[in-house]
This record gives structure tokens, C-alpha cells and sequence, in this order.
């Protein structure tokens, strides 16, 4: 169980790593449109990365998996899986169109295939396509039996999908409600990029005028598709106005005494969700606190967007739920001014619902914590430091040291807020010197993987982490 909790982990971390490709295309591309600059050959840059979401998921999985620190004749191992692949199938059965579930079934045959022959030896004469190229070699071979099964058993597979997408979409206001609860609710196990990638790149079709076939709630937004944009309006109202609601009522209900640190790193959090859609920071502020406020912001979600499911707003994103994407893709969406109205009696529910229940249960959130109390061997530095010191440097070293140093240290990495990392021997891992660092909060999924909430700077101290683990 451990070891399939772990998969999990590194599957939804390979979904992460091309949608990092995503926002900068969706917004050309947007840029690019008729009504707006009116530049095919610039649209054409962002169809680049939409029109090939196989290969890159194809990359992200192998990244995700391949068990190497140079991982580039890992990804071209990715690579040639996925194009072995599109052209047995187009072979076999030119109607088959996997989507991004080829790119991760062939992810995950060329991390496997990768992983079990780079040390491979061969005989003196083949001594050239030994070692790390062996992979190159086996992993065409497995794909080309790969698509000629899939060739035959996809479509029915692809019915069972589709009718589930069906059933989905057919429950309307419900179906769109589930996904945004169940969107929240995975993120303290880093698995709703699993769920997300479904919604955002394969439910549903559309039809463009140039005849091509375009699936994905996000690709079909973008493209024009008018009925696309209903699983992801709902996240408008609660990254622009529900977790700004949040940040006020923490702030309003900490200490006097505490509220000037309080409303530094709210004002800072509400900022962030409103301007780039992270929450993570915010929301693990509180989740481990009371999980019942967060059910509640989960709940919360799915309401948000049931209403605008109900009032027929239509709008997506390629960045985010942010003002960014609202302001760029307000001229394709649909209805997309009652998001204001919306917003705000959903920024008014979030607030007065968290100030009373954190008055009446005397939840324990940031400003209204107890004294906490450092050890002897903490020192002042370590007592003033937070996320709003600009040094990463001390802070990586800090944290690997806490972790037991490099020699304890099996696999780390970052997504977009958090720093992962997998030990060798966890009883060794001092997590309450972590917490006394300045972290937002820890995630253990498993023994041996620690989540690190820190925010956007992770990638700054990942940075200075690496540095520390190569001396």
C-alpha cells in the first residue's frame, strides 16, 4: 500500500510537469485569436503545445519515474514510446485517438523499460547499444506490440470512457459540483492533478472550422467551443474571492498582538490566490488545524461551482482561475460578469462562515496559536525566520539538515508549492525543527515522503537544496 500511495504521489507530479507548458500557450494562443490580435502564425506556437499533449505527457511520466539524475536519454526513451505508438495505431486503426492516456501509457512502459535495462551488457560487438541506450532499442519493440493491441482494444475501451464522460456531463450542475469538491478535497494528497488532467484535457469533443477534433475542457475553451468551460468556472469565484474571504477572517480573528505578522502573510496569500491561482499556501494554513473548515471550503467549491453552472457562466483558463486568465478570456465566455456578483456573496459566505467557527471553536489558526516553544538548540535566527526571508539559502541548508543530511536523502523535487522528498530512514527526520524553519506545513503520505508546504518560493530553495546535495 505504501508503495502504490507513492505511484500515486509521482503520477500526479508527472500530470504537473506539462501543464507547466500550458498557461504561456493558452495565452498566446488567446492572444492570437480573431478577435483579439488576429496572428495565425502566433496561435500556431500555442496549438504546438495543445496539438501534442501525448508526447509531452509522455516526458512528464518518464520524469516523473525514470530512477536516474540525467534523465535525457530517459526522456528520449518517452519519446520513442509515444511515437511508436501514434504510428503503429495509425497503422492498425487511424480512427484510434488515445489522447493523453497514450502519452502516460507510454510514459509508463518507457520509465519500466528504462529502469530495468540501462545497466543492460551485451556482447562486445554490440557494445554500442549497451547500458543507457539498450532502452532505445526495447522500447520500440514493446510499443509495437503495444499498438498493435491497442489498435484493437482501445475503441472499446474508448466507449467506456466516453459513456463515463457522458454521464458526467449529463448530471449537469451535480457532476460539475463533484469535481470541485473532489478537486479540493485531494490536494492534502496531491492528487487532484490526477482527476484534473480527465476534466482539463480529454472530457468531451469539439469540432473546430478547420475540421479537427479538439477533447479537453481547457483545448476546447480556447477553441472556441461554447459549451466548454462549465467544470472550470466555479474555480474563478473561489481562487478570486472565496480564499480572499479566507485570509480576512484568519487575519480579522488573530490576537491583537499578532495581527500585524497575520496580516502580512494573508494580505500576501489572498494577493497570490487572486493574481496566479496558488492556494496551497493558504489552505494548508488551516487543514491540518481544523480539516473541518477545509471540508467545508471543499464544500464550499462544489457549491461555487454548481451556481455558476446554474447561471450559465461559461469561462476557462490556460494559467489559472486568476484575474489574468478572466481578464484575457473574457471576451469568449459566456456571461462572464456575473462571476463579480457571484464572487462576492461567495467572499461574504467564506468570511462570516470561518470568523465564527473560528471565534466559537477557538480554531487555533495562524495568529492564535499557542506559545510555541523552541528547543535549546534553536537559535534566534531560526526563531525570526519565516517564508518572507529572502534566505533560501539558510533555509535549504536548515532543512536538509533536519532531514538527516544528503546521505538520507533517497529522491527530492518540487512542484509548484511544494518541496517533496523521499529519505532512506525516517526516524532520523526531525520534524519539529522543519516547523520551527518556517514551512507552512507537512505532508506525509507515506513513511519515507515528506510533503513540505512552502509556497511559490520552493523553487528558489529547491535551488539552494540541490546545491547543498551535490557537495
Amino acid at each position: 500500500m505504501g508503495n502504490f500511495k507513492m505511484n500515486v504521489q509521482k503520477l500526479g507530479r508527472a500530470m504537473l510537469i506539462p501543464v507547466s507548458a500550458m498557461p504561456f500557450a493558452g495565452i498566446i494562443m488567446r492572444l492570437a485569436a480573431d478577435d483579439m490580435l488576429n496572428i495565425p502564425f502566433l496561435a500556431a506556437a500555442g496549438n504546438a503545445v495543445f496539438n501534442n499533449l501525448d508526447i509531452l505527457f509522455s516526458i512528464g511520466v518518464v520524469l516523473g519515474f525514470a530512477k536516474t539524475k540525467d534523465k535525457g536519454i530517459a526522456v528520449l526513451t518517452g519519446i520513442l514510446a509515444i511515437l511508436t505508438l501514434r504510428e503503429g495505431l495509425s497503422i492498425i486503426n487511424s480512427d484510434v485517438d488515445m489522447g493523453i492516456f497514450g502519452g502516460i501509457l507510454s510514459g509508463g512502459i518507457a520509465s519500466w523499460t528504462y529502469n530495468r535495462f540501462k545497466d543492460q551488457k551485451l556482447p562486445q560487438v554490440f557494445s554500442f547499444f549497451a547500458g543507457e541506450r539498450f532502452p532505445l532499442t526495447m522500447v520500440m519493440l514493446f510499443q509495437t506490440f503495444v499498438a498493435f493491441l491497442c489498435g484493437y482494444i482501445w475503441p472499446f475501451i474508448q466507449s467506456g470512457i466516453d459513456a463515463f464522460a457522458q454521464t458526467w456531463m449529463e448530471m449537469g450542475a451535480l457532476g460539475v459540483g463533484i469535481f470541485a469538491f473532489l478537486n479540493r478535497l485531494l490536494i492534502p494528497l496531491g492528487l487532484h492533478h490526477v482527476i484534473n488532467s480527465y476534466i482539463y484535457f480529454d472530457l468531451g469533443t469539439f469540432t473546430n472550422g478547420a475540421g479537427e477534433v479538439i477533447k479537453g475542457e481547457i483545448p476546447r475553451f480556447l477553441a472556441g467551443d461554447p459549451s466548454a468551460g462549465a467544470f472550470l468556472s466555479g474555480f474563478f469565484v473561489i481562487m478570486m474571492f472565496g480564499v480572499p474571504g479566507i485570509c480576512l477572517a484568519i487575519y480579522r480573528t488573530a490576537y491583537k498582538k499578532n495581527k500585524e505578522r497575520v496580516k502580512g502573510a494573508m494580505g500576501s496569500g489572498a494577493f497570490t490566490s487572486f493574481l496566479t491561482n496558488i492556494t496551497e499556501p493558504i489552505e494548508f494554513s488551516f487543514m491540518f488545524t481544523s480539516p473541518m473548515l477545509y471540508f467545508i471550503h471543499s464544500i464550499y467549491a462544489g457549491l461555487a461551482a454548481m451556481v455558476c453552472y446554474l447561471l450559465n457562466i461559461r469561462i476557462g483558463f490556460s494559467f489559472g482561475a486568476s484575474i489574468i486568465d478572466y481578464s484575457i478570456n473574457y471576451n469568449i465566455a459566456t456571461n462572464p460578469i456575473l462571476i463579480i456578483p457571484v464572487g462576492l456573496a461567495f467572499f461574504a459566505l467564506y468570511y462570516f462562515t470561518f470568523y465564527y467557527l473560528i471565534k466559537k471553536k477557538d480554531i487555533k489558526t495562524l495568529g492564535r496559536e499557542d506559545e510555541l516553544h523552541f528547543s535549546d538548540e534553536v537559535n534566534e535566527k531560526e526563531k525570526d525566520l519565516s517564508l518572507t526571508s529572502s534566505n533560501y539559502d539558510y533555509m535549504a541548508k536548515k532543512i536538509l539538515q533536519a532531514f538527516g543530511g544528503a546521505e538520507n536523502i533517497e529522491e527530492a523535487y518540487n512542484c509548484v508549492t511544494r518541496l517533496r522528498i523521499t529519505v532512506k530512514d525516517p526516524s532520523i527526520v526531525n520534524q519539529e525543527r522543519i516547523k520551527q524553519i518556517g514551512v507552512k506545513g507537512i505532508v506525509r503520505p507515506t513513511d519515507n515522503h515528506f510533503q513540505l508546504v512552502i509556497g511559490p518560493e520552493v523553487t528558489n530553495i529547491m535551488s539552494h537544496f540541490n546545491n547543498y546535495m551535490d557537495e
